[in-house]
């Protein structure tokens, strides 16, 4: 038997890799003949660009790069693909977890450093970029990135604008003709969730501002300014930087990615289903492994078994997913190519008592899995 092994991480207990070699261990106990492939995955969220290293080996490159209030930090983008395609997230150099929460202040946060990440893969020779946009502390329209990538923003008085959010209300002139030539012979491809615009009720200021640090007045101050971005974008590039679904995704960077750089904005899952060739691999199957640390109704709104999920059913694959713990509304899944779904839990237990035990019951879990599938059939 074949079976491919392709779960996401199980948060703040086991990687998806550590999760996969697992199920792997409990099934080759009960299957000693079974060939196991494991397929480590992830959504686009944090950890991707970690997961991917993992699935497909590759190189690490740590890049010293601007933060979002402008101090230095380390962040790190993988090289795989023999060096054609560079994997990152935006959050290692512009996420909100990089700015104490006393300090957190989108009027003046900046998505700089994220132009810097972008620009060293540029330097390594990378052929395609695959960037998650999730956890950002930025709210400036991807403004900051672009400068980092060469793109001349410039107030009235022909200087170049402040970094942050508040500063592009003082935006007179753009010109992305500025920015660096490599970037047109480079396919960049962005893993974002969610559909938000760029401004209003469901922009990115209204929406993800308030968690970023935003008052409700500075709200309304940064929508307006990223409005006066994204028109000036927009016109500059013929991309619907204000409509299109995505573009208020990461404080705006969606805009300035898909408008300034002429990105294109995908559900993360398909990302990485693609990167990893998810494809190739479980069509040689018999069975699909797949699993995280939760499966409720919301798993088929773009979560990893899901995906997975979707990629066996069209190819007439089962699978079988393994939860930390099954939710309300679970139910939903078998009717999106899940065909069994087994909670690790063994009983009633505390959340130190299941993340201690996550890597046992997984293995465990699996085990009966397998002896399960030597019955015989009737």
């Amino acid at each position: 038997m074949h079976i491919v092994i392709a779960p996401d991480s199980f948060k703040e207990c086991l990687t998806a890799m550590e999760v996969a070699e697992a199920l792997a261990d409990g099934l080759r106990t009960a299957l000693p003949d079974a060939h196991c492939e494991l397929v480590p995955m992830a959504d686009g969220g944090e950890g991707t660009t970690a997961t991917l290293l993992q699935a497909l080996g590759g190189e690490r490159v740590d890049v010293e790069v601007h933060g979002p209030l402008g101090g230095k930090t380390w962040a790190y983008f993988g090289l795989i693909d023999q060096g054609k395609t560079a994997v990152m997230e935006m959050a290692e150099a512009s996420g909100l977890h990089l700015v104490p929460p006393d300090q957190r202040n989108p009027l003046l946060t900046s998505s700089f450093g994220t132009g810097e990440l972008i620009e060293a893969a540029l330097t390594r020779g990378a052929q395609r970029i695959v960037l998650g946009i999730g956890g950002s502390a930025t709210n400036d329209g991807g403004a900051g990135m672009l400068m980092a990538l060469g793109a001349t923003l410039l107030d009235q008085t022909g200087a170049p604008i402040a970094l942050g959010g508040a500063a592009l209300a003082m935006l007179a002139s753009l010109d992305l003709s500025t920015l660096d030539a490599r970037l047109a012979q480079v396919q960049i491809d962005i893993a974002c969730d969610v559909t938000n615009p760029l401004c209003g009720e469901r922009g990115a200021s209204a929406v993800f501002g308030p968690q970023k640090g935003a008052s409700p007045e500075q709200v309304i101050q940064l929508d307006q300014a990223l409005l006066h971005f994204g028109a000036m974008l927009a016109g500059q590039s013929g991309r619907d930087a204000l409509n299109h679904p995505g573009t208020g995704a990461a404080g705006g960077l969606g805009a300035g990615l898909f408008a300034g750089l002429g990105a294109e904005l995908r559900p993360g899952i398909e990302l990485v289903i693609d990167t990893v060739q998810l494809e190739d691999k479980i069509a040689a199957a018999d069975l699909v492994l797949t699993g995280e640390g939760r499966i409720d109704h919301q798993t088929i709104y773009g979560k990893t078994p899901f995906g997975v999920a979707q990629v066996a059913q069209r190819l007439g694959k089962p699978v079988i997913a393994v939860a930390g713990s099954v939710g309300e509304g679970y139910e939903i899944v078998h009717q999106h190519g899940i065909n069994a779904v087994f909670s690790i839990s063994p009983g009633p237990q505390s959340l130190l008592q299941a993340l201690a035990s996550g890597k046992e019951q997984l293995t465990r879990t699996a085990r009966n899995i397998g002896e399960m599938l030597k019955l015989p059939a009737r």
